[in-house]
Parts: C-alpha cells; sequence; structure tokens
C-alpha cells in the first residue's frame, strides 16, 4: 500500500480543514454553543429571510436537523422563524438583534484565526493561495455539476 506524504495537497487541505472545525468546535462550546449554530447566524447574517430548507441545502444537513439547531437559536431568543407572504407553509428565518453580539464575537473569532492561520506568510503569497483555493473549488462545483446533468 503506498503512503501518502504529509505534504500532499489532498491530505494538507483535509488536515487543514479539520484542525480548524476542531478549534471552531471548542471556540464555540466556551461560548455554549455548536459550530453549527455559529454557521447558522453567520449564514443568516449573509442571506435573511432563508427557509430551514434552503439553509438546510447551502450547509449540507438534512432539514431536521436544520430544524433543530433552529429551535434552540430560537430558544435563545436569537433567530425567529417568520411566515412567507407569499406561500403560508413556508417560514422564513431572520436574525433578532440579540444576535449581533454574537456575529460581533464570531467576526472577532474570525479576524483572529486569519492571523493566526497567515502569520508568516506574506501578501503576496496568501494572494497565490487563495486564488488557487478558489479555483480548486470552482473545479470541485464544475465537477458537481457535470455530475448533475449526467444524471
Amino acid at each position: 500500500m503506498p503512503t501518502i506524504p504529509e505534504s500532499d495537497l489532498l491530505f494538507l487541505i483535509h488536515d487543514v480543514a479539520r484542525l480548524m472545525r476542531t478549534r471552531a468546535d471548542q471556540r464555540a462550546r466556551a461560548h455554549g454553543m455548536t459550530r453549527a449554530q455559529w454557521v447558522i447566524l453567520i449564514r443568516l447574517n449573509m442571506h435573511p429571510g432563508m427557509s430551514q430548507n434552503e439553509l438546510a441545502s447551502l450547509v449540507e444537513v438534512e432539514p431536521i436537523t436544520i430544524a433543530r439547531l433552529i429551535d434552540r437559536l430560537e430558544a435563545r431568543g436569537l433567530v425567529e422563524r417568520r411566515h412567507d407572504p407569499r406561500d403560508r407553509r413556508v417560514r422564513r428565518l431572520h436574525l433578532t438583534p440579540e444576535a449581533q453580539p454574537y456575529l460581533a464575537l464570531l467576526q472577532a473569532y474570525a479576524d483572529d484565526l486569519r492571523r493566526m492561520l497567515s502569520a508568516g506568510i506574506d501578501d503576496e503569497t496568501l494572494e497565490k493561495v487563495t486564488t488557487a483555493l478558489l479555483t480548486i473549488k470552482d473545479n470541485l462545483l464544475a465537477e458537481k455539476r457535470e455530475g448533475a446533468k449526467a444524471g
């Protein structure tokens, strides 16, 4: 069985993502939340008024999982469900003003993490890495679109 060197691109991307998730899990727990709840707050801040199904698709979890996470955020007064004026069956998700301190906390955490991740890396290199990762993401999304067309 061939061994994969630790400098292999696939290994590195996976390992860096795992380490970032672990770090975010720890930080979220320290604030009485989960990383998944943080992701929901960020997504709703970027796209207010999404439905639970739209949000579930965006964060790639089952709708029942989103419903439970939203229930917890709603119980904390951070998210509210509102009826869709065009379709009474749909409930739109909105952040409440009480979510703002959490968003500020998330922004500060993201800024700290970005500084820590980029320590010792010059701006030109960071720009090249970002461009390369965007290209990798585009390649994966193109493959997904092609697979959907073929299927």
